[in-house]
């Protein structure tokens, strides 16, 4: 066997896997793809399903399984995370403004990162911490390039208009001022994954007093060249 691992299950189970990667198959199929004598393939396919790495089509053809979309997504998370951090810490730095990460987790934005301000008046998201989807800036990125169904769902009761939303798409970028906490304002852009979706929103936040009535001015060059870097980042790490 090519590319033998030494540990005969598993490679046998990663020639079934591979064998689906080019889609649903038939018993006889994955026998045929795989080379395997048909009770070893239905044991392991069975198996396999067993533990969510295998599933079946309406026609009972086995397809690989939904673990398999967690784990990558966990897995993209972690990526995430680790090209995102020493980020933060450069745009922190250049705006000596507080900067986190969200994302979205359904009607809630998540900070998954952050990297405060060391000192004087600071706006703290501690990471873990759940934010609505109804104010601020990160929430009005990581709803604008939705689907308009789902878009227009996450306008009810929300603080923003499909009005701000159209203009965060036209510039590529968010502010807000006062929306989510009062005397607290921020600035977010969009992290993009795989076909261009929006999977991230890195931001800075802080005082009024320091960031003025219209902090995109201040600072949407900087959040918006961080949000690239992070992009082509985990463009480069797929």
């Amino acid at each position: 066997m090519d590319n033998s691992s030494g540990v005969g299950v598993l490679d046998k189970a990663v020639l079934v896997l591979n064998a689906l990667e080019a889609g649903p198959a038939s018993l006889a199929q994955l026998v045929q793809a795989t080379g395997l004598a048909r009770p070893t393939a239905h044991r392991l396919a069975v198996a396999l399903e067993h533990h969510r790495i295998v599933s079946r089509d309406t026609q009972g053809r086995f397809i690989l399984g939904p673990r398999l979309s967690e784990l990558s997504t966990a897995a993209g998370e972690d990526r995430l995370l680790a090209v995102a951090g020493p980020v933060l810490t450069q745009l922190r730095d250049l705006t000596g403004e507080s900067a986190q990460l969200y994302r979205r987790q359904g009607d809630e934005r998540v900070c998954v990162a952050a990297a405060e301000r060391a000192s004087g008046l600071r706006d703290t998201v501690p990471v873990g911490s759940a934010l609505p989807m109804t104010a601020g800036s990160a929430a009005q990125i990581l709803l604008a390039w939705e689907e308009p169904d789902r878009l227009h769902r996450g306008l009810r009761g929300a603080k923003f208009t499909a009005a701000t939303l159209a203009s965060v798409r036209r510039r590529g970028w968010a502010h807000s001022v006062g929306e989510r906490e009062q005397g607290v304002a921020s600035v977010s852009a969009p992290i993009r994954g795989a076909g261009g979706k929006v999977i991230a929103a890195v931001s800075v936040s802080g005082p009024i007093e320091r960031l003025t009535r219209t902090p995109g001015r201040m600072h949407a060059a900087p959040v918006v060249a961080a949000a690239e870097r992070i992009t082509e980042a985990m463009r480069r790490a797929n």
